[in-house]
């Protein structure tokens, strides 16, 4: 949907990009963290529009490999004006006649990772949570690094005992 530039997007159609950014713990954690997942959402601005989705991975995520974790799944979720809930759509589906001020919603599933998450230098997971790419919780859950929220550095007797390394003599 979105393969060019949003305001050639919004000049040469009537719909209007609300959002297009990378989604938080969407990559599969790994020594190397796989490639990140994309949440984008539009709002209608056409007439009988015709929603056509193509593409996979909304049962299956994008599987890590060598003891990396899986990305997350592909969502694409549509709710037309006036209805408080959302209608899911399969990654393989056809809408017609969608009224103007229809909201789009989509996650990009990201990229299964490679490797033993724990095996991911700590500078490099705090260096993805203070650019908002991996979660504190998805820090200490997954890559078993401590970062105190206050200094937003590595607490690194912690993340030693999270990571089952021992201490230094």
């Amino acid at each position: 949907m979105l393969d060019q530039d949003y305001e050639i997007f919004e000049q040469a159609t009537p719909h209007l990009v609300l959002k297009h950014e990378y989604l938080v713990d969407s990559a599969g954690p790994g020594r190397w963290r796989g490639g990140m997942g994309t949440v984008t959402t539009y709002l209608s601005g056409g007439e009988d529009v015709k929603i056509i989705t193509f593409g996979d991975g909304d049962v299956e995520p994008s599987h890590g490999s060598q003891g990396g974790g899986d990305g997350a799944l592909n969502i694409i979720k549509i709710r037309t004006p006036g209805e408080t809930e959302w209608r899911v759509l399969a990654t393989k589906d056809i809408v017609d006649n969608v009224p103007a001020g229809t909201e789009y919603f989509q996650i990009s599933g990201g990229g299964g990772g490679w490797g033993n998450p724990k095996e991911r230098p700590a500078e490099k997971v705090l260096r993805d949570v203070r650019n908002e790419l991996v979660s504190l919780e998805s820090a200490r859950r997954d890559y078993g690094v401590a970062i105190n929220p206050d200094t937003w550095e590595v607490d690194w007797e912690e993340t030693q005992k999270l990571r089952g390394e021992a201490s230094p003599a």
